[in-house]
């Protein structure tokens, strides 16, 4: 399944997340992005979040004030469905055409930092346990490098995924 970088997020702290053209992948996520709650958010399991722009359109639609980078996404993905989107799980790999490769590691559960990004504060609406499919992901680092807004990639399933790609050290 291939997919494009619509747009690349970044923050020194907290929402929204503003565009950049192209972001140094680490093994943490982007160099000169940031979480106001390093807790909940960042670090190398959660060093990147994604989300697909076909979602974001769906929200819009149904009266959302959302927007790109407005839920904390690193990566605004497009050339995805919502059907496409919602089959992505945990273990699959987005292989980018510079070279990064990122392993999605788990859903990312929505906080009220985002409330403002949603009608009638309902960041809820985007959870996966009451509304599946329709979560951002967080992703693992595999091969660090630069992203750029544009740049297409490939999603593998983990079986596609050689074993000598390993996690960064």
């Amino acid at each position: 399944m291939e997919f494009v970088v619509h747009r690349i997020n970044l923050s020194g702290g907290g929402v929204p997340k503003r565009p950049v053209e192209q972001a140094q992948l680490g093994r943490e996520g982007f160099v000169g992005d940031w979480q106001n709650d390093r807790k909940h958010h960042g670090g190398p399991e959660r060093a990147v979040c994604l989300y697909a722009l076909s979602l974001i359109e769906r929200l819009r639609s149904e009266g959302h004030p959302i927007e790109p980078g407005s839920v904390g996404e690193n990566l605004t993905i497009g050339n995805l469905t919502p059907e496409q989107w919602g089959r992505l799980a945990p273990g699959a790999v987005l292989r980018f055409d510079g070279g990064a490769v990122l392993q999605l590691a788990s859903y990312c559960a929505p906080c009220a930092t985002i409330r403002d990004s949603f009608k009638e504060l309902n960041f809820k609406r985007i959870k996966q346990e009451l509304h599946p499919g329709m979560a951002r992901l967080y992703a693992r680092v595999l091969a660090e490098g630069t992203i750029r807004s544009g740049e297409r990639g490939r999603i593998a399933e983990p079986a596609e995924v050689p074993s000598t790609l390993h996690r960064v050290p």
